[in-house]
């Protein structure tokens, strides 16, 4: 099994979830309310013009950019988690991925793990890493705490603070330091906020922040917001975390909300109830259990001022981290479901926790979670890969593929969602536990919206929504469709456009999802991808011209409805509305939009399909294939000319509108040698204890027990590559890969083969490493996937390396000889 073909089995939800839940009547909803009046003169941000007249704003609603509705991707990136001589290529990867903004913990202990001692060099460089970002064309929040958590001891706040003062409190002391540590914060970041030019656009202060008691609370937030303030971060955006009960002052901070697939910091040893991420949230923002550290059952601030501020997300889990006692495996589909249904309950910035893993920086000493030291959870000394879409690495996981169509949406037709309301449906779901009621929402503006639809909730089985069509009353009438009912698949979800503006033609509905739109020299085209499993049928206003294959469609019923599309290799249509420019729309397939990407190459965007992930660098795309030595590259609209290549290009045959491009590399075949050095002795009885009263790690002394096994790699692995993986295939409980005594990486076993990137360590390829495998016993309450854990017989053990190999990365490099 692997992270690029793994599919996890389902379990049935309860007695009553059936193979097919047959609708009886069309889903209805009730459109017609309109959208709250905008207000944006309560929220006292910060200054919000950059020199050259660009502005940012935030109202009750919405964000904005140059005062137009704006719905950006964020995503998390922690920079002292990554070697800095690749902070520039990992960004480069992240805005291909969509991503506009990139949040970064800035971590204390990091920094200041000695009092005094600041430590701004190497992956410490927070200035390098911030202009980095604007380069890459990226904006940036910073999040300065001082509490953190980010899975770090003590939240990130220094041991010598938490041994000598009270924290998280207006005590004079502590904020003394926090003052001393904000000052150098911002002598990194000097000349780089908003105002100046620069990209930092926002500032979240504390995190998770519920706290109660004498010089806490709301007070506690106003007095770091007016400090920050003092020192000079004057951004456009204040912000903090809104969930487990968070305090704030109205006004003075916008708060943001997340929600993730699973929960690794639960204490439950078995499958978790299905997660509020995979259902719409109407007059809430809360995703349940987010992990907060405090508790507090007083109410939050947001139940008061929901209506003040607009629905913002920082942490939708991009994926989860694999903690001691609970090691969640998710599939690409639990966390892409999540998009259509926030966005469907009014997000309108989709932030993600983490968009890139990373590994912890090693300092004086150790610096994760430890559940022995008093954290609440136990994690991994190195590994904070977090099954992100871009990994420990930087390798592309397939969530990546499975998020990216919806970056596509929101960047071609975010400016239309945004200040659209959001629609509750007639029927709705009987409690947490019922995944057979159908799930949906509509968001619309006067006559025009997107229907969201999602029918995936992790490891439960939802039902086939049988003969299902939808009704939508908007002002301006009813609108029914499709025009024939259809079955939605278990585990579908997506994003359908009603009443959409093509450049003057009506879409009046579609049953397919809005992917992008682009121009080229015949105007303008849009790309719509199918749902797995639906017919494609589009209908148009009456009065709109539409052409498919060279025949032109006639209207009925008030209507221009297509015939059942099919999107096998590509369909094409043309549309003119009476008097219009003519626009084309274009048809892909399911599978073919999770190879979509939209990337500039000879100063014009483009719609480039690539089984392999591609970035844009510069003056070109670099183009990465793990899978084989070859490369395929479909491109719309077609490029000027023939693009310098790093391997011989030819042409194919054409896909539909689409250029194509291929290449190949010259194959390389890589060994890698394992020995048994010494075998793994038994284990004694897990402890229970700990903050979290479950399962606690191992402490240090029981890791001589492990098995060991000696591992050979060959000189010049990396020759004329872009990487080399070394693939390990074991089970047990905890794996660690050493030189000599220097501890490279580590991990919690969880299911799938461990992934190490060998450019990270290429200075170490020419001596033999140490792999050591702490077993599990049959008897650790700990929590791994049924579907993929390892058989251990019963009083038995298990600690086993099944296999290792190496994977060559290969590079195609394209040119346009141009600066994009």
């Amino acid at each position: 099994m692997t992270l690029r073909t793994r599919t996890l089995a389902l379990v049935t939800a309860s007695a009553f979830a059936t193979a097919i839940a047959a609708q009886a009547a069309d889903l209805t909803v009730d459109a017609t309310r309109p959208p709250a009046a905008v207000r944006s003169e309560h929220l006292r941000m910060g200054a919000s013009t950059a020199p050259d007249g660009q502005t940012l704003g935030v109202n009750n609603r919405y964000l904005t950019r140059n005062g137009q509705p704006w719905t950006p991707v964020m995503g998390e990136f922690h920079y002292t988690r990554y070697p800095p001589e690749n902070w520039g290529a990992e960004l480069a990867k992240m805005k291909a991925q969509g991503v506009d903004i990139v949040a970064t913990y800035i971590i204390w202990n990091h920094h200041e793990e000695r009092a005094g001692q600041f430590n701004w060099a190497g992956d410490r460089d927070l200035k390098r890493f911030v202009e980095l970002a604007k380069a890459n064309g990226l904006m940036v929040v910073i999040r300065i705490g001082p509490w953190a958590h980010g899975e770090v001891r003590w939240g990130g706040t220094p041991d010598w603070v938490v041994n000598a003062m009270p924290t998280r409190r207006d005590d004079p002391v502590y904020l003394t330091y926090v003052e001393r540590y904000w000052r150098e914060i911002y002598s990194q970041v000097e000349g780089q906020l908003w105002k100046d030019g620069g990209p930092v656009i926002g500032v979240q202060l504390e995190n998770e922040y519920n706290v109660g008691g004498p010089g806490a609370g709301v007070g506690h937030i106003a007095t770091l917001k007016s400090l920050a303030r003092r020192i000079g971060f004057d951004v456009p955006l204040y912000t903090v975390t809104g969930w487990d009960n968070a305090v704030y002052p109205k006004g003075e901070v916008v708060p943001v909300f997340g929600g993730y697939a699973d929960e690794p910091w639960s204490a439950r040893q078995g499958r978790l109830p299905p997660k509020e991420v995979y259902a719409f949230r109407f007059g809430s923002r809360v995703g349940g259990d987010l992990g907060a550290q405090t508790t507090s059952r007083n109410a939050g601030t947001i139940e008061s001022d929901m209506d003040n501020t607009p629905f913002l997300g920082a942490e939708f889990g991009g994926g989860v981290p694999i903690m001691y006692r609970r090691r969640p495996y998710l599939s690409p589909d639990d966390v892409a479901a999540m998009l259509p249904v926030q966005l469907g309950s009014g997000a309108n910035l989709y932030g993600y926790y983490m968009f890139h893993g990373g590994r912890n920086p090693q300092g004086h000493t150790t610096l994760e979670e430890d559940d022995r030291q008093g954290g609440y959870n136990g994690m991994p000394i190195v590994n904070y890969d977090f099954q992100a879409p871009l990994g420990q690495y930087g390798q592309v996981h397939p969530v990546a593929d499975a998020v990216r169509p919806y970056h596509l949406f929101m960047h071609a037709f975010g400016a239309r969602l945004a200040p659209m309301e959001v629609q509750r449906p007639a029927d709705r779901l009987r409690g947490r536990d019922d995944v057979t009621t159908p799930r949906w929402s509509v968001r619309s503006q006067g006559d025009r919206g997107f229907l969201f639809f999602n029918n995936h909730v992790r490891q439960f089985e939802t039902p086939v929504q049988a003969k299902t069509r939808f009704e939508v009353k908007l002002p301006g009438g009813l609108v029914t469709f499709p025009s024939r009912a259809v079955d939605i698949p278990a585990g579908a979800y997506f994003v359908w456009p009603i009443n959409l503006d093509l450049d003057g033609a009506n879409l009046a509905w579609a049953s397919a999802q809005p992917l992008t739109r682009l121009e080229d020299g015949d105007g303008p085209l849009y790309v719509f991808s199918a749902t797995k499993g639906v017919p494609v049928e589009m209908a148009f206003s009456a009065d709109v011209e539409v052409t498919l294959n060279g025949r032109r469609l006639k209207a009925a019923g008030g209507r221009v409805v297509t015939p059942t599309l099919t999107p096998e290799g590509v369909r094409e249509l043309a549309v003119r509305a009476a008097g219009g420019k003519r626009v084309r729309i274009v048809l892909i397939s399911a599978e073919q939009a999770r190879q979509a990407y939209v990337l500039p190459f000879g100063g014009k965007d483009r719609l480039v399909l690539s089984q392999d992930p591609i970035f844009a660098d510069g003056t070109g795309w670099s183009v990465r294939s793990k899978a084989d030595a070859g490369f395929r590259l479909a491109v719309l609209p077609a490029l000027d000319a023939a693009p310098e290549a790093s391997l011989p290009l030819r042409r194919d045959k054409g896909q539909g509108p689409f250029q194509v491009f291929e290449a190949q590399a010259p194959a390389r075949t890589l060994i890698a040698e394992i020995k048994p050095l010494r075998e793994a002795t038994a284990l004694p009885p897990s402890e229970i204890g700990g903050r979290a009263k479950a399962v606690l790690q191992p402490y240090a002394e029981q890791y001589g027990r492990s098995g060991a096994w000696t591992l050979s790699l060959p000189k010049g692995a990396l020759d004329g590559l872009s990487e080399a993986w070394l693939e390990i295939d074991y089970a047990g409980d905890v794996a660690r890969l050493f030189d000599g005594v220097d501890m490279l990486d580590d991990q919690f076993y969880y299911g799938p083969k461990w992934e190490v990137g060998l450019s990270r360590f290429s200075d170490r390829l020419d001596r033999d490493w140490t792999l050591t495998v702490l077993p599990l016993r049959a008897d650790n309450p700990l929590y791994i996937q049924p579907e993929v854990k390892a058989p251990i017989p019963a009083g038995g053990q298990v600690g086993e390396v099944r296999g290792v190999r190496i994977v060559p990365e290969y590079e195609l490099r394209l040119t346009s000889g141009a600066r994009e």
